[in-house]
């Protein structure tokens, strides 16, 4: 089946001084897929002794032939390598509600290593400056893919908390370690699929799985009506469990729930 499911859950203990920012980065999540499955707890000091679940699973676009897809619906960008059949993942922050990231195609017109900074008009005057040279505290970090689309990129951060969130004036931020090892896998002329799908279908050794994220820019209406449509247009409807269905909906997590049909025998129904 066309979409596809990646990675596995993995338990982690919390230890004494750890905070959920850095339990994130450690696995290569953004902040958000830890934050919005403990809501109530204070990020900076998470029960010591608690086993929590690393929700390393994914659900992944279909490439249809692309090899670069961001999807800040997920806040996710899938780099795919061996016609399509291998999948580099990463979590990203990205534009604020007033300089939302668009969707779209873009192609990479430029690498920079150690780029300046062209500060947006309206954030010179606070900043005391036109362009920042490189350094600690340039945003941009230390790595920089510029996409065909005014000075926008894909690039690291010197703020590294700010992957997982609403963050920058529309450019897609990455953490220093993540965007060093993507930087020389993407050629100059690759083209960038960027696509807002929070809801996600996928498909791992029979089973129908369902991703859906916080409808983090406020596009759709209703997401319980677009993800009965997503699982209609495929045919699905038959194969699924329609009460876990809208309990994925309701957590709005973003981790991949198996929402397989059980028969009445305790069998799970394959599509």
């Amino acid at each position: 089946s066309a979409k596809t499911v990646v990675g596995q859950l993995q338990p982690h203990v919390i230890q004494k001084g750890e905070d959920l920012l850095e339990i994130a980065r450690h696995y290569g999540l953004g902040y958000n897929s830890l934050g919005v499955m403990h809501r109530d707890w204070d990020p900076f000091i998470p029960p010591v002794g608690t086993e929590i679940t690393i929700p390393t699973l994914w659900v992944v676009p279909n490439p249809q032939g692309r090899q670069l897809i961001v999807n800040t619906g997920a806040m996710r960008l899938y780099y795919f390598v061996k016609n399509g059949t291998q999948v580099y993942t990463f979590p990203i922050g990205m534009g604020v509600l007033d300089f939302k990231t668009p969707s779209g195609n873009f192609t990479v017109i430029n690498k920079k290593v150690n780029p300046a900074w062209h500060i947006p008009k309206s954030l010179q005057a606070k900043y005391g400056m036109a362009v920042m040279p490189p350094g600690p505290e340039n945003p941009l970090g230390d790595r920089k893919l510029t996409l065909s689309w005014g000075d926008y990129g894909i690039h690291g951060t010197a703020m590294p908390w700010g992957v997982g969130r609403l963050v920058s004036h529309g450019c897609t931020r990455m953490y220093p370690e993540h965007i060093k090892k993507l930087f020389p896998l993407v050629p100059v002329g690759t083209t960038v699929a960027y696509i807002y799908e929070p809801a996600l279908v996928g498909f791992r050794d029979g089973r129908v799985f369902l991703s859906v994220h916080e409808d983090y820019y406020f596009k759709i209406r209703s997401m319980i009506f677009h993800v009965l449509n997503l699982l209609e247009s495929r045919g699905l409807t038959g194969l699924v469990d329609m009460e876990r269905v809208m309990q994925t909906v309701e957590e709005s997590t973003g981790m991949p729930e198996d929402i397989s049909r059980r028969e009445p025998n305790g069998r799970i129904s394959r599509p």
